[in-house]
């Protein structure tokens, strides 16, 4: 079982002493400022002039500058924007004014993990990742309550960097509920793993898999969609709240049976063989190099499967749908 940490195994005063850069002002990198602000931390904002998130900084009268010129005046520099941006603003930003004594938090393992950042043994190196949204992030925090977190120390320097890790987690709230001890290495092959298997890839292509044999055997693309993507928010929100069971509960006794009875014959044996084939892909980094490579040579793949995915006919169909159900964007 992971070790749980709460309110009363950490300490503020661990970071109260030290500016805290957020770097990337973006919804999430918004939320942990303004949390951390609110703990009573000192804040500065890092973001590209005149960008949305710059403003969003003026508007929360966040002080906001340059990277170099946060990471420079920060005890503990927090990389916060998009995975494939980090090394590069690391190496021209940040790396330059990483002394002794400070500290450079993640939210996401990836670069560290996978050798893209490598940070000098003198600095502390830790990550605090929330596991929801900036936006719950924030309104938990302002409701008096938290996100569950997950915290991990890669690099140790100063003898300090748990302790430091813990008062950044408390300051955004998460110890409220509940922070639980990991590895960047656990964090990040769970992540991409999940992201690809289930979350994102495994889920997609059931929906789609399940609206092209219903439309193939005759049935209006309309009512596939209702029964295939739209109605898949009612089950998640179930699993999410109850688990796989209490969902079962709270379905028809027919849904259950058919979630029971023929579900293992959907995910059998190929599909496990297959999670596990993308599981050793994560594991032994052929994922990531694939990912890098793919940025540096301009996302050529990315972009052509973005445009496909986009012509799919369930993406023909939905946006109509949608139109009828004005509350999905409230």
């Amino acid at each position: 079982m992971a070790k749980v940490y709460r309110d009363r195994d950490a300490k503020i005063s661990a970071i109260k002493g030290k500016t805290v850069a957020i770097i990337g002002y973006g919804i999430q990198g918004r939320a942990h400022g303004l949390c951390l602000r609110d703990s009573g931390v000192k804040v500065v904002a890092a973001e590209l002039e005149g960008t949305p998130g710059w403003k969003n900084a003026q508007a929360d009268e966040m002080p906001v500058m340059s990277a170099a010129e946060a990471a420079a005046q920060a005890g503990v520099i927090a990389l916060l924007t998009q995975d494939h941006v980090q090394p590069v603003v690391y190496r021209e930003a940040l790396e330059p004014n990483l002394k002794r004594g400070k500290a450079l938090m993640f939210a996401h393992g990836f670069n560290i993990h996978y050798n893209q950042i490598v940070p000098p043994k003198n600095v502390d190196v830790f990550m605090v990742a929330p596991k929801g949204p900036g936006a719950l992030v924030r309104a938990e925090f302002e409701r008096g309550r938290g996100v569950p977190s997950l915290v991990a120390v890669y690099q140790d320097a100063s003898g300090k960097a748990k302790d430091i890790a813990l008062a950044y987690a408390k300051a955004l709230g998460a110890t409220r509920a509940g922070v639980l001890e990991t590895t960047f290495a656990e964090e990040t092959e769970t992540d991409l793993f999940g992201e690809q298997a289930v979350l994102c890839g495994g889920v997609t292509e059931l929906i789609k898999a399940g609206f092209e044999t219903l439309v193939e055997a005759g049935y209006q693309p309309e009512c596939a969609y209702y029964e295939v993507l739209h109605e898949l928010k009612l089950i998640v929100d179930l699993i999410q709240a109850y688990g796989i069971n209490g969902m079962r509960r709270r379905v028809s006794d027919t849904a259950e049976y058919g979630d029971m009875s023929r579900g293992p014959r959907i995910v059998g044996p190929e599909v496990r063989e297959a999670m596990e084939d993308i599981l050793e892909e994560v594991q032994t980094g052929e994922f990531a190099r694939e990912w890098i490579l793919e940025n540096r040579a301009d996302r050529p793949v990315f972009s052509r499967l973005r445009e496909l995915e986009a012509e799919h006919p369930i993406e023909i169909v939905g946006p109509q749908l949608r139109k009828m159900m004005p509350w999905l964007s409230e």
